[in-house]
């Protein structure tokens, strides 16, 4: 399978490849997101563009995608099955590819209960895994739900999120297998705070021969304070932050525990670099775009190739 990604031909080229999340304006307001972006430009190899991230009205995720690329940015396409049937599904792919996007990360996103119209009705139509296989049906077949022919297939490198630590966990890698037999192209895993877990899933991901068909980045997000982390550990489901981390953060000033945060996402992102099967990270410096090239430049990844 052949697309006109940049990160599928960066990924192919052996090197470690570095996302990092971007989410669009609550709003119209394209200088704002363009100040994020701006952050961001020749820092990392590729920039998810989020979908209404936490059920949050946001401008669309395709239209940020386009602006993202006019500044020169290669964007991921979030896309949710949360608030589109499979006609707009299949229809706004047609409409990413048409303006260029090249990358797209399936999800079925979050509960619109978590979000500010918790009265909007779910679609669900399709879940995260039907999603991919459509996606690759359009490319490799280029053929629509049903079977109709299209007539200039989007050809696009498909991603897939992968939790580590959900329960249960003895079934996390078996789901990761179904999503690489769907069709996903590369994995982009929830934040990373226990590394022991993450190195048994990976094991077990290399045992079972998906490293050599997937690539996996390793999610990583810097920590602003110890009720950040707090809040992560108790309220966020699938989240697995161990106490002494927690402690670690709490145990500096309040003014000091950012940077003790970033510290420890550095610290993070050295140790899944020697993890066998990582081919890259995917930054989710929520709101903190501005602290990706410190974080970067600290981790020894400042430098992005050209391909």
């Amino acid at each position: 399978m052949k697309t006109e990604s940049r990160l599928e031909k960066m990924l192919n080229a052996g090197h470690f490849a570095v996302t990092a999340e971007c989410g669009p304006s609550k709003g119209s307001d394209v200088d704002a997101l363009r100040e994020k972006g701006s952050y961001l430009l020749d820092r990392v190899d590729a920039v998810n563009v989020t979908d209404n991230q936490t059920a949050i009205v946001r401008m669309s995720s395709v239209a940020a995608s386009a602006i993202l690329k006019t500044m020169g940015h290669e964007p991921i396409l979030q896309m949710v099955t949360r608030d589109r049937n499979r006609i707009a599904l299949q229809s706004d792919l047609f409409g990413a590819y048409a303006l260029g996007l090249r990358n797209v990360l399936c999800l079925t996103g979050d509960h619109q209960c978590f979000g500010n119209q918790k009265e909007a009705v779910g679609v669900f139509d399709l879940d995260s895994m039907q999603l991919i296989r459509t996606v690759r049906d359009m490319r490799d077949e280029s053929k629509i739900i049903g079977g109709e022919d299209i007539q200039v297939a989007p050809k696009m490198f498909i991603g897939a999120a992968a939790n580590p630590f959900a329960d249960p966990v003895g079934w996390r890698v078996v789901r990761l297998a179904k999503k690489i037999d769907a069709g996903a192209d590369f994995i982009q895993t929830q934040c990373i705070f226990n590394i022991d877990r993450f190195r048994t899933y990976m094991r077990q991901a290399d045992d079972m021969g998906l490293t050599d068909k997937v690539y996996i980045l390793a999610g990583i997000t810097p920590i602003k304070s110890a009720g950040m982390a707090r809040y992560m550990a108790t309220k966020v489901a699938g989240m697995d932050v161990p106490k002494e981390l927690i402690d670690r953060v709490a145990g500096v000033p309040s003014d000091k525990q950012a940077a003790e945060g970033i510290k420890i996402a550095v610290e993070t992102i050295q140790q899944v670099r020697e993890i066998k099967g990582v081919a890259g990270i995917h930054l989710m410096a929520i709101e903190w775009e501005h602290k990706v090239p410190e974080i970067l430049e600290a981790a020894g990844l400042g430098t992005r190739p050209r391909v």
